[in-house]
């Protein structure tokens, strides 16, 4: 019988990760999180919104304002904070952000964690924390070039994060001579 039939009991038996929703904010009148940060994303702030479209609220709404105006527009619109001093969701010793989503969020699995790995090096500089995480950086930063608009830029970043993603789920094992396999659903 497959995972599927068996539903949210199959799933919990087979030890998948299921959300902690005690620090999930407050829904919208259209039933969506609204976040807000620091307007230029890079590395953080795209895996962020990354992570919630794609594990916590898929019709998550995402400001980027100047970083004087952040708290101003999280009042405004009930929007939750996050990357920046002084917020819950903000790094917090050597992790970064993502890392403190993953762990609050009870979303700790092996190709997250890897991730949280790669994103943690690329955001806070210490490229020796994971080999991928300067690839990270770089195309980061490439993205920043190529968008001045931010949500253009989360848009575009979405795909790079499903890239890394994937490849820390079911590739980490191949090389670029090894043999292709198809990609799992």
């Amino acid at each position: 019988m497959s995972l599927a039939a068996n539903g949210f009991e199959g799933w919990r038996k087979a030890g998948l990760p299921l959300l902690t929703t005690t620090r999930l904010p407050p829904f919208d009148s259209q039933g969506r999180t609204v976040w807000v940060t620091r307007a230029r994303p890079k590395v953080d702030r795209i895996a962020r919104p990354w992570l919630i479209r794609r594990f916590v609220d898929p019709r998550a709404v995402f400001l980027f304002v100047a970083p004087a105006e952040v708290e101003a527009v999280a009042e405004r619109f009930a929007a939750t904070p996050f990357d920046v001093e002084g917020v819950f969701w903000s790094h917090r010793g050597k992790t970064c952000t993502f890392d403190v989503m993953v762990a609050e969020f009870g979303l700790v699995t092996e190709p997250l964690l890897r991730l949280a790995a790669i994103v943690r090096g690329a955001d806070t500089g210490l490229m020796d924390t994971a080999p991928q995480a300067a690839g990270l950086l770089a195309a980061s930063l490439g993205l920043s070039r190529m968008y001045s608009d931010d949500l253009a830029q989360l848009d575009a970043g979405m795909l790079l994060y499903d890239a890394f993603y994937r490849w820390c789920r079911d590739a980490v094992d191949e090389t670029h001579t090894g043999h292709s396999k198809r990609p799992k659903a």
